[in-house]
């Protein structure tokens, strides 16, 4: 099992950045990839960015050029940073984690909201 609480949400204005942050626990030495989802009233869920246990990155289409994940492996903590930021990145965030094929874990979500 793995647990995951996620920080840094908040209220930014457009062209503004934020950082979250998630923090793992449990059965950490299982995590091959952490991330996160996002979803949008009205919308499905989206992915944003991942990072593997390699180091290796992946970006929305949407979020490229303003988007940089991490991790600190010694802390057992991700972080996306967000920049340039929209009206349409508001969302709920939600921190992931995979432990390998369907085992997803998931954080309790964090609220951005992006509006002036």
């Amino acid at each position: 099992q793995v647990q995951l609480v996620e920080s840094g949400g908040g209220l930014v204005q457009p062209g503004g950045s934020l950082r979250l942050s998630c923090a793992a626990s449990g059965n950490i030495f299982s995590i091959n990839v952490m991330g996160w989802y996002r979803r949008a009233p009205g919308k499905e869920r989206e992915l944003v960015a991942f990072i593997t246990s390699g180091g290796s990155t992946h970006y929305a289409d949407s979020m490229k050029g303003r988007c940089t994940i991490s991790r600190d492996n010694a802390k057992n903590m991700v972080y996306m940073e967000m920049s340039s930021l929209k009206p349409e990145d508001t969302a709920v965030y939600y921190c992931y984690a995979n432990t390998g094929g369907r085992n997803l874990y998931w954080g309790q979500g964090a609220q951005v909201t992006v509006s002036s």
